[in-house]
């Protein structure tokens, strides 16, 4: 039996027909594999039917189909949906899924965390006048940046995802309970995307074509803490009007480098000049994530001051409370200071949002679920 070959979700309708061909099968079996990952989402090569038996068996032995399994889903009390998936060396690759069931608040994923990433799809909130399901994904495992607020990076880097395990993030949240059809990604889940650049590129590619899960480009958004030179790169190399966000979480140099160790490498004059060259290469506006850090980088001055970076370049500005996590000496903000710091924004004619939270009562933010899963060790996810 040969082993697995190249991710399903890698493949695109000329490689897939190249393969297919090689094999003797006629070309168009290619489309019909792609129209049952992408339209009927069905990823066991068995369940489709209008393949042969011997075509069905060669494509279970010889491509990926899922590359991970679901170790923790939870719901929270919003409608957003979490999914902690560890993902495989390739002993059950091109076999079914075996997900666990829905897990309470207090559940917990089982495994070996330094093959988990996690992935969200947060739901437009109730009353909202578009039907919104955003999948933020993860495109690594771990984190090299280590930003001193953020789980992700806790554990340092283990391993870059392929562009397949990148679009079956998206492919799975999709096929939750009462989730349907993805209208939005965002790359805010673990990991720096352009430190994997090659693989977030092509994953995106596949996301905005039409025989694969079809999202517009505009609804896709790469969040970045930013390396100006990968900047400029993903500039040159990136072919679709994607939003860039840039997650700045601070107003000034000296606050940056104490909350994000890449800052030292560059300054926010620099970020901003690259940002100035994607406007210019793509015409599309740059977003300045802010993380709101109590009595950090939330006091008015700090405003003041990010009202002038803003300023010096086309941006919308998203705050963002901070999701407290254990261990890690960061508050979130009261809610007051939030108000006034937007205010203050605004005043400066700055487009300012505040961010909703979501999925909160089940550790949503990046890393929280993975990082609580290794706390509690295998005892308490078996529990």
């Amino acid at each position: 039996m040969r082993a697995p070959e190249r991710h399903i979700f890698e493949h695109t309708p000329e490689s897939l027909r190249a393969w297919c061909m090689e094999r003797g099968w006629p070309h168009f079996r290619a489309e019909q594999v792609l129209d049952w990952v992408y339209h009927k989402g069905v990823a066991d090569p068995f369940a489709m039917t209008n393949l042969k038996p011997a075509e069905r068996e060669v494509l279970a032995h010889e491509v990926t189909f899922l590359s991970g399994r679901t170790v923790a889903h939870r719901v929270a009390s919003d409608g957003t949906q979490k999914l902690l998936i560890e993902w495989t060396d390739g002993a059950t690759e091109g076999k079914r899924d075996e997900a666990l069931p829905v897990v309470g608040q207090n559940g917990s994923g089982a495994g070996d965390p330094s093959r988990q990433t996690e992935c969200v799809m947060i739901p437009s909130p109730d009353g909202a006048a578009d039907d919104r399901k955003t999948a933020c994904v993860s495109s690594q495992v771990g984190c090299p940046v280590g930003c001193r607020f953020c789980a992700s990076g806790l554990g340092g880097l283990d391993a870059n995802l392929s562009a397949g395990r990148i679009i079956e993030q998206v492919w799975r949240l999709a096929r939750l309970p009462d989730v349907g059809r993805i209208t939005n990604v965002v790359f805010m889940g673990m990991g720096e995307p352009l430190a994997n650049l090659a693989a977030v590129v092509n994953a995106v590619r596949t996301m905005a074509a039409p025989w694969g899960l079809g999202i517009s480009a505009r609804k896709i958004t790469i969040s970045t803490v930013g390396l100006p030179k990968a900047i400029e790169r993903l500039a040159e190399e990136m072919d679709l009007p994607i939003t860039l966000a840039l997650s700045l979480h601070a107003p000034n140099d000296e606050i940056r480098r104490q909350l994000i160790p890449w800052a030292q490498y560059t300054t926010i004059e620099d970020l901003l000049a690259a940002c100035q060259k994607w406007f210019e290469k793509t015409g599309r506006e740059i977003t300045l994530e802010y993380t709101l850090l109590g009595g950090v980088n939330d006091r008015p001055e700090h405003a003041e001051q990010l009202a002038a970076v803003a300023r010096t370049l086309r941006a919308n500005v998203n705050l963002i409370r901070y999701n407290e996590v254990a261990g890690l000496p960061f508050s979130r903000p009261v809610d007051a200071d939030v108000r006034r710091f937007q205010e203050i924004l605004r005043s400066r004619h700055i487009n300012t949002h505040i961010r909703a939270s979501r999925g909160r009562d089940i550790e949503a933010a990046c890393g929280q679920l993975r990082h609580e899963s290794a706390a509690r060790g295998p005892t308490a996810a078996k529990a």
